[in-house]
């Protein structure tokens, strides 16, 4: 199942992109700040960037990428966040589905729900809540994809918006925003509290993104 639905996005994107080339279109880019500009500082949170290895930088494609470890103190545990932007889908980079990638990681799917939330400003996004598992390591995981001022949480939605958008708007940009907050699964309040951590943090993050994931 996880490859059958791997191979339907990337036929989706790929359609797209053998459209916009028989259109002999020329791909509309949106000027944008690179992720090494985001904000060290969320909330009282204070990040460290985290280094990605070569091998999947090579997997990942022609993207600007952000991968960073949030800290708010010795007592809390840390938020992990991940963003993969794309300024363009057509080059044969695309948006890989962390359904995909974890399980290839070793990580399996403990749970998995779609739910929406809102930011300090009031205003819903759609996303995705997990719960990963590896031995006896527990996270707790929201990611969606972000194009064009829209939160989408599932892969389909997210290819057939970026595909209609290539037609509408000739852009194939976004992005695929991941946090992560670890928890251990033998405390009675675990899950709920890397949950509220977790959910806390992705409020204060959406108003920072359209500076670097262009609306």
């Amino acid at each position: 199942m996880k490859s059958i639905r791997f191979w339907v996005v990337f036929l989706l994107l790929a359609g797209t992109g053998l459209l916009l080339e028989s259109r002999g279109d020329s791909e509309r880019h949106i000027a944008t700040t690179p992720l090494s500009q985001f904000p060290e500082a969320i909330g009282g949170w204070a990040g460290v960037d985290q280094p990605i290895d070569a091998e999947t930088l090579q997997v990942l494609g022609q993207g600007d990428f952000l991968s960073r470890v949030y800290s708010l103190n010795s007592q809390t545990p840390p938020i992990g966040l991940f963003i993969a932007y794309f300024a363009s889908q057509r080059t044969g980079s695309s948006i890989h589905s962390p359904k995909h990638c974890l399980p290839g990681a070793g990580w399996t799917f403990e749970s998995s729900k779609y739910v929406d939330l809102k930011d300090e400003n009031g205003t819903p996004h759609r996303v995705g809540e997990y719960v990963i598992a590896q031995g006896d390591n527990r996270d707790f995981v929201i990611y969606w994809y972000q194009a064009h001022g829209r939160s989408l949480a599932n892969e389909y939605k997210a290819a057939l918006y970026f595909t209609a958008d290539a037609i509408r708007l000739n852009r194939t940009d976004g992005a695929l925003v991941r946090v992560i907050a670890p928890f251990d699964p033998s405390a009675g309040n675990g899950v709920s509290s890397a949950k509220a951590r977790a959910e806390a943090f992705v409020a204060q993050l959406w108003p920072m993104l359209p500076r670097f994931i262009p609306n």
